[in-house]
Order: structure tokens, then C-alpha cells, then sequence
């Protein structure tokens, strides 16, 4: 499709769907075990990942009581058994999807979560409803690198610069704009600058596959 972007590729927690609540109790249920009140200005910092980056931050708050994987590891046990009952959808998030695929676009989770969380909210939807996911431990290099986007692209065969990337996480535009793709941010905790090949808006409910296409038109100018 000449007129639209090669792929368009979807992150997953605080983009996709609404995980980010779900991460906040689970990091503040763990961290309360060893006497440690963990705020929203912890959880901004954590926001985006890598888990490993996580882990070492609870190690380090904790005084080193456990080791960073213990922390990797038990929080994703937490968050693994919250999503096996479900979380809520962002707001137009799966009409944007819909439209995209009635327009014969091509579509991609791509997560820094591991594979056990991103299968989780995978359940949650009908098969397909993306071409394929990606998550951490599909790659060497998880976000803020940009090794899972190159990955989506190749593996769709397009060129990553011709494909558009919705984040909402530092971390995530930090990987979506190294890729070289353009992207749209949709910041909630954190506030993200709007720049060359970086758009930011407010919600996915702004989108659709008309406003996209006219993006697409202005960002092949610059």
C-alpha cells in the first residue's frame, strides 16, 4: 500500500491495554513484603522496562535482601496471575485494529514484556488479531534498544522506516524513533515532546485509518 504506512506496530502495557494499574499493585504488593512503600513516582521510573532494569531498582530500594532476578522473576509471577483474569482494553485500541485490518494493514505486538505476560493478553483476544507478537525473550536486546521493531519489520520484509510505532513509555519511543519508524506517543504518567517523525496525542481514540493515512501523506514530506 503506497499511500499508508508498510505496518503498523502496537506495544502492549498502557498502549494496547490497560496493564499499567495492574503493574502498580503487583510492584506495591512485592515491595510492601520487605517494608518498602513503593509510589507512582517509582512505577513512572520503571515505566517502559526492561524488566532486568526493574528488578535491580527493587534490589537496590530493598537494601539488596534478594537477589535483582528474584524481583524479575517474582513480579512477573504476580502480574502473570492478575492478566490470566484480565485487563481492560485501551480506549479504542481494538476499533483502531479493526480498521487497520479491514484496510489490509499489517499489524504487530511488540513487547518488553516476557512471552508468558504477552501470551496472557494474547487470550484475551480472538486468534490473529494481530499478525504476529514479539516480546522480550524473542529478542537479544530489549527496548529502549530498538532490536524488536528491526525484528518486526524483517520479519514482515518491509523497510523500518517505512512503518509507523504506537508507545506510550520513554523507553518505547526511545526504541520506536532509533528504529527509524515513525511514532505516534500516547504518554499517560510521563510527558513525552512531540518532534521530527514523533507525534504525540492524548489518546488512540484520535486515531483511525483516514487520520493515518493523511499523517502518512505530511510525514513523507519531512
Amino acid at each position: 500500500m503506497s499511500d499508508f504506512y508498510s505496518a503498523v506496530f502496537f506495544d502492549m502495557d498502557g498502549l494496547f491495554v490497560d496493564s499499567e494499574p495492574l503493574w502498580l499493585i503487583s510492584e506495591t504488593e512485592l515491595m510492601a513484603k520487605f517494608g518498602y512503600a513503593w509510589t507512582q513516582s517509582d512505577q513512572s521510573y520503571c515505566l517502559g522496562g526492561p524488566l532486568s532494569r526493574v528488578g535491580q531498582y527493587m534490589f537496590e530500594k530493598t537494601g539488596g535482601k534478594e537477589s535483582p532476578n528474584f524481583f524479575t522473576n517474582t513480579i512477573v509471577t504476580i502480574m502473570s496471575e492478575k492478566l490470566s483474569i484480565g485487563a481492560p482494553i485501551m480506549p479504542g485500541a481494538l476499533r483502531l485494529m479493526k480498521d487497520l485490518e479491514k484496510n489490509g494493514v499489517s499489524t504487530a505486538l511488540v513487547s518488553a514484556s516476557p512471552r508468558v505476560l504477552v501470551d496472557a493478553v494474547l487470550a484475551m483476544f480472538p486468534e490473529h488479531t494481530f499478525k504476529f507478537s514479539l516480546s522480550a525473550d524473542d529478542v537479544t536486546h530489549p527496548k529502549p534498544n530498538p532490536e524488536a521493531y528491526l525484528k518486526a519489520a524483517k520479519k514482515l520484509g518491509v523497510e523500518i522506516t517505512q512503518c509507523l510505532i504506537l508507545e506510550d513509555s520513554p523507553n518505547g519511543v526511545k526504541a520506536a524513533t532509533a528504529s527509524g519508524a515513525f511514532t505516534i506517543a500516547v504518554p499517560h504518567f510521563v510527558q513525552i515532546v512531540p518532534r521530527n517523525r514523533l507525534r504525540v496525542i492524548r489518546s488512540l481514540e484520535e486515531l483511525n485509518f483516514e487520520i493515518l493515512q493523511t499523517n502518512y501523506e505530511q510525514d513523507k514530506l519531512v
